[in-house]
């Protein structure tokens, strides 16, 4: 058999070749991504023992999986980037010499794919035919990646054809680092615990990942190659691969805008996404609930487009309570990874129902009662669904043009400081709160409780360049765009009363933060001024039904100036971090702030800030 007889693209064949002679695979495949082969590999995998079968009856063609224990979430110590100069990565990436690094990556894949198939996944980012859309070709010995690329991109011979004989592609190389020998039997989850490695190499626009198995880590056009790599190629280019929802509001009048939104994890990003709406007449459907890749249009308007095909979700905390949109896209066809096993051949995790199953199957794989110490699903578990099954997918999903932005949202879990919701007084300004973008450790996190864990833009671990030329590229952006650039906001769902209580109810309600977002976009005087931006009139903000009193609102949109001014201190000495690359824009806006919580402004010049 021909295995190059669906492509005549002389440099991908090239590749091939020579990441099969280097990995020394025993047989090559060619994924054609029709639906029968992917049943084909889940069965496979099943007959490997790797996945379980799910009851029809509760989750029709879905399995389930546990992975090595050693191998369960995404590995930023071992997350490097390979740009020729260090100073290139910036401070807040891990850097390594390229032609060093890639000496010690072909030695440790020489020979990592022996009893092994190599699978060859030709994927796009993007709906087909969109010019936001790049090409990856990713080579894989792990039938789990083919299972899961099948879901999460576009994938198949459709992707050759579109590549044709020249147009680039983004080669991706990924094995599990475990070789077979001859009879040898294999492990349940093949993967190289103490030589996990994830590689970019920006010049190159190229993504190596050997030793680990799971999500990223494997699934290159995710984290690597939609944010990592298409950042860089996003400054080159002039436009945008953030770490973003995004969500179509429609008001009850019929008028839809489209908005994005970054925040870091644990803020509430999925369930904005695919927020059911508690005020009738309004509607939310999703676009993309992580990755968003937005350019300007031949409109001079910013569009974006969902780059992924599938949700690759946290599933402790999602239930129908906190996001029933979710779950139910979660209904069939759908992969689980280290959630907990049911007797009745269904899975659960942590959350998912008030009632805890007196009996599991845990994460690991061994049994589990109620009242356990240990939890029967492991806190980064995922789902795996198509986002075609979601009941609240924007029609304009699989638009080439995208959608146009009317907003950029930016929220962080903060107890106090930063209110519900605030707009920024210019783009600069925006940009400024998206690089100040923080948020207080909870008891899960590694460090002191309640410590501020910088994530500018959430981008902190995806960024695949120095994180002050980012924050300039954003800079660059807003000249570009002008006057047609969206607005930009910042919100916070978390403050709390001095009792410890959290102050706004959040999930559905959401929207009516989207409303007030939604009506200054479309011009509405809703506002008033603060040294840190327009915050609602109270009489502007519908809190109908929500039997909130005169203090309760008063402490969403509060701004305490010597607070704030503390916060400016706080800012100051963390972009110290880069040094000169730190634009000069941001530390205007730094001052201005300072100033204008100072009263140091006269009102005419507050006006033009």
């Amino acid at each position: 058999m021909d295995l190059f007889r669906w492509t005549h693209h002389i440099s991908l064949k090239k590749w091939i070749k020579e990441m099969h002679a280097l990995c020394q695979s025993d047989a090559i495949y060619f994924c054609d991504g029709s639906y029968e082969e992917h049943q084909a590999i889940c069965q496979h995998l099943v007959d490997c023992k790797v996945f379980t079968r799910l009851n029809e009856n509760k989750r029709a063609h879905s399995y389930w999986c546990h992975s090595d224990p050693t191998d369960v979430a995404r590995v930023e110590e071992r997350t490097f980037i390979c740009s020729k100069r260090e100073e290139d990565a910036g401070p807040t990436n891990h850097w390594e010499d390229p032609k060093k690094m890639k000496k010690r990556l072909k030695h440790l894949f020489k020979g990592c794919m022996k009893g092994r198939t190599m699978y060859v996944i030709p994927f796009s980012m993007g709906p087909f035919g969109s010019d936001l859309a790049k090409i990856g070709v990713q080579v894989t010995d792990a039938p789990y990646v083919v299972a899961n690329m099948y879901i999460m991109t576009r994938m198949g011979k459709k992707v050759l054809e579109i590549l044709g004989e020249d147009k680039p592609f983004i080669p991706c190389l990924h094995s599990v680092g475990v070789p077979l020998k001859k009879g040898e039997k294999d492990m349940p989850w093949p993967c190289c615990p103490q030589d996990k490695y994830i590689v970019h190499f920006p010049e190159e626009s190229s993504i190596w990942s050997f030793g680990s198995g799971y999500g990223g880590n494997a699934l290159l056009g995710k984290k690597c190659l939609a944010l990592r790599i298409a950042s860089v190629k996003a400054r080159d280019e002039k436009w945008l691969a953030e770490h973003m929802l995004i969500v179509g509001v429609t008001n009850p009048q019929g008028k839809k805008r489209y908005f994005v939104a970054a925040f870091p994890s644990a803020c509430g990003k999925t369930n904005l996404a695919m927020l059911k709406s508690s005020l009738p007449g309004w509607k939310v459907e999703c676009v993309g609930d992580d990755i968003a890749w937005m350019k300007i249009g031949s409109d001079g308007y910013l569009h974006g487009i969902n780059p992924e095909y599938g949700f690759f979700g946290v599933a402790p905390g999602t239930s129908f309570e906190s996001n029933p949109n979710a779950m139910m896209a979660l209904s069939k066809n759908s992969i689980f990874t280290n959630v907990a096993f049911s007797d009745e051949g269904d899975v659960w995790w942590e959350g998912m129902t008030k009632e805890i199953p007196e009996h599991l199957t845990d994460w690991k794989g061994n049994p589990w009662t109620r009242g356990s110490k240990e939890k029967a699903a492991h806190p980064n578990s995922r789902f795996t669904a198509p986002a075609s099954q979601c009941p609240v997918m924007d029609p304009s999903f699989e638009d080439p043009k995208g959608v146009p932005i009317s907003g950029i949202i930016f929220g962080g879990r903060r107890s106090n400081v930063v209110p519900l919701v605030a707009e920024s007084l210019s783009w600069q300004h925006g940009t400024f709160m998206g690089a100040s973008l923080s948020s207080e450790m909870t008891a899960a996190a590694v460090g002191a409780v309640g410590k501020l864990r910088h994530d500018p833009f959430a981008m902190l671990p995806f960024c695949g360049y120095h994180m002050g030329d980012y924050f300039g590229h954003w800079l660059e952006m807003g000249k570009l765009l002008g006057n047609k650039a969206p607005k930009i906001f910042c919100v916070n769902w978390f403050q709390k009363s001095k009792e410890g209580k959290f102050l706004w109810p959040g999930f559905g309600e959401n929207i009516r933060v989207l409303k007030w977002i939604f009506e200054r976009c479309e011009g509405e005087e809703n506002y008033e001024k603060s040294a840190i931006g327009l915050i609602p009139k109270k009489d502007a903000f519908d809190c109908s039904h929500l039997n909130f009193d005169e203090k309760v609102f008063q402490e969403l949109f509060k701004v305490d100036d010597s607070l704030w001014l503390k916060e400016v201190e706080e800012l100051r000495s963390y972009f110290s971090l880069f040094k000169k690359r730190l634009p000069q824009g941001i530390t205007n806006e730094m001052d201005h702030l300072e100033k204008r919580l100072k009263k140091e402004f006269k009102n005419e010049s507050f006006a033009k800030l």
